[in-house]
């Protein structure tokens, strides 16, 4: 697959979040709304939550002391913890947007993917993201 693959255990998340479909035009202005709704993007982490079950996307931000998700219209959630197999990606967006779903594809062959907990992306940095497959184990 060319990007490292290991398992990694996480906590839940408290997160603020937005719901929507399963396509790229609306997961990108998912993106944008939550953007603008909570400001400055410093010292935040953000994640995409993906239910293959529901075909339902989220786009999170992790909730901090302080925030007020009502005020912002978001829902208030939590990203399970537990075990996950990790892959980072690397690249300029928007290019590295595109990895995102077919390296989701190949990882969700695995035999040990735990289809009741949602497939992660945490966004670490603007050219590198954590995809996080659900585990078992």
């Amino acid at each position: 697959m060319g990007q490292q693959e290991k398992v990694v255990e996480r906590d839940d998340v408290p997160v603020m979040f937005r719901r929507v479909i399963d396509e790229p035009a609306a997961i990108r202005r998912g993106w944008a709304e939550l953007e603008e709704a909570v400001g400055s993007l410093r010292g935040r982490k953000f994640y995409g939550a993906f239910d293959p079950t529901s075909s339902e996307y989220r786009v999170c931000v992790a909730l901090r002391e302080g925030d007020d998700p009502e005020a912002l219209s978001l829902e208030i959630g939590t990203l399970p913890g537990g075990r996950y197999l990790q892959v980072r990606l690397q690249g300029e967006p928007p290019a590295v947007y595109d990895l995102i779903g077919p390296t989701f594809e190949k990882l969700a062959r695995r035999p040990d993917r735990d289809p009741d907990r949602p497939e992660l992306e945490f966004y670490r940095r603007r050219d590198e993201i954590d995809l996080l497959l659900p585990v078992r184990g």
